[in-house]
């Protein structure tokens, strides 16, 4: 995929030149982010049983993410506004307007690419297992509202990070495609409980991430309003498709695999649209 040049990449990410100029500085940054993230990250994975709260409804690992913006903030004050510019609404800068026009009809088609990929991924599991493992919202152990909730509250806390910070620093040095692939690995190492399963599975999971990270970045390009709720929404409808449809969390290898291959599966069309709309620009730049 043509990757966009450092200076329109400056322009359209509304980075100080001074900011986007300093590899010390942006390599920093990410550090520290990624390292407080995976910290805290296992903090608050150690305090849960503590805590009270079911790992069922929402797990506080997720909450790593969010507290490494926080630490992100604390040392980098003049930048996180920029960072973190359009994640909620009303929030974006000066060319909010003319970046969600670019991005106009991209949030319901994220949203249905998660149905997708549950759709896709249950449909391959059918078709090899011979059934879906089904499982009843009324079975589970807590009332499914506050799951619906709960998820959602907790892939934000997620997404704050990954794709609000992290994804908006990265494209300030990498093109779209690039910056979200990396995205898309530091979160799958991220998830270091995987590792210790099965190489296949933990292979499929990261490959997953990827792609999920792809089809997420290509999708908030140059949105400027919203990106938190829109990944967050996307990341809660995955989690719940894997709740109710894949036996993911058993550990079997198969429906990981069939998972994966659905994430990789719908972003073809993604960067099939990214770069003709890039090839589109570029011409008409000429």
């Amino acid at each position: 995929m043509p990757e966009l040049k450092e200076q329109d990449v400056r322009e359209r990410r509304g980075v100080p030149e001074a900011a986007a100029g300093d590899s010390r500085a942006w390599k920093a940054e990410a550090g520290v982010f990624l390292a407080v993230a995976f910290v805290a990250a296992g903090a608050c994975g150690a305090v849960q049983p503590a805590t009270g709260i079911p790992a069922a409804v929402v797990q506080l690992t997720q909450f790593g993410p969010a507290a490494a913006v926080a630490a992100v903030a604390v040392l980098w004050p003049g930048r996180i506004r920029h960072r973190l510019a359009g994640a909620l609404p009303g929030t974006g800068t000066g060319a909010a307007a003319a970046g969600d026009r670019a991005g106009t009809g991209r949030g319901p088609l994220l949203l249905l690419t998660a149905v997708l990929i549950t759709a896709m991924g249950a449909g391959a599991y059918a078709m090899v297992a011979g059934s879906v493992p089904v499982t009843d919202p009324r079975s589970l152990e807590h009332p499914f509202a506050l799951v619906v909730v709960a998820q959602l509250v907790g892939a934000c806390g997620e997404e704050i990070g990954w794709r609000c910070l992290l994804q908006p620093l990265l494209r300030t040095r990498f093109g779209p495609l690039t910056a979200s692939a990396l995205v898309g690995v530091a979160w799958g190492l991220w998830h270091v409980q995987v590792f210790v399963r099965a190489p296949a599975y933990a292979a499929a999971f990261l490959a997953a991430t990827v792609a999920m990270s792809v089809v997420l970045g290509l999708a908030l390009e140059r949105v400027r309003t919203n990106r938190l709720l829109l990944a967050g929404g996307f990341h809660t409808l995955v989690n719940l498709g894997m709740l109710l449809f894949m036996d993911e969390e058993s550990g079997a290898v198969l429906p990981m695999v069939l998972f994966a291959g659905a994430c990789l599966a719908v972003t073809i069309p993604w960067i099939r649209a990214a770069v003709r709309i890039t090839s589109v620009a570029a011409h008409g730049a000429r």
